[in-house]
């Protein structure tokens, strides 16, 4: 008789205990919250690459005249960011004054700028400028990376002859 009054005992305990632990799940459980939505603020402003100063920066502008006669040179220039290649980072469009734009791409594949938000943003780059013919293949390539339609990609059908810039390092400015 005491075993069945003890194996009772016990049965009721372990049941009383579970109910119990049932209520403080139930009261410890977080209760769901309005979620807030936080705008990140995107940083992209500072070095990349290797460590440049401003300090001797020419404009876009200023390299086109330097650029006249010659193929290629080393130059430090300032600029406007237009955009930034959406895929990686990997290549950025600046404005040159009388130019479509210039193309910049980064040596060594060594590193990359932000994705977005530094459009509209001040950058003085140091590397290698120089005249290239792109062909189609690699026009419709920086197409497709920067997001164009379709259609867009489709209508370039002509090689282009422009300057593209190899930059060491990169410094993106924040608005002053």
């Amino acid at each position: 008789m005491k075993k069945v009054l003890g194996v009772a005992s016990v049965c009721l305990l372990m049941a009383a205990c579970s109910g119990n632990q049932n209520q403080q799940n139930e009261q410890e459980q977080p209760q769901p919250q309005e979620e807030v939505a936080v705008a990140e603020e995107l940083v992209v402003a500072g070095n990349y690459g290797e460590e440049i100063h401003e300090e001797g920066a020419i404009s876009a502008e200023e390299l086109l005249t330097k650029m006249e006669g010659v193929d290629s040179m080393q130059v430090k220039v300032t600029s406007e960011i237009l955009a930034t290649c959406k895929m990686k980072g990997c290549w950025m469009n600046v404005e040159v004054p009388g130019e479509d734009k210039m193309r910049v791409t980064f040596k060594d594949y060594g590193f990359f700028v932000p994705k977005e938000g530094a459009e509209g943003k001040t950058v003085v780059m140091e590397g290698y400028a120089k005249k290239v013919t792109t062909d189609v293949e690699t026009l419709k390539h920086f197409a497709k990376d920067a997001g164009k339609s379709a259609e867009e990609i489709a209508a370039i059908t002509e090689p282009k002859d422009e300057i593209t810039f190899v930059a060491s390092g990169v410094i993106i400015k924040d608005a002053e």
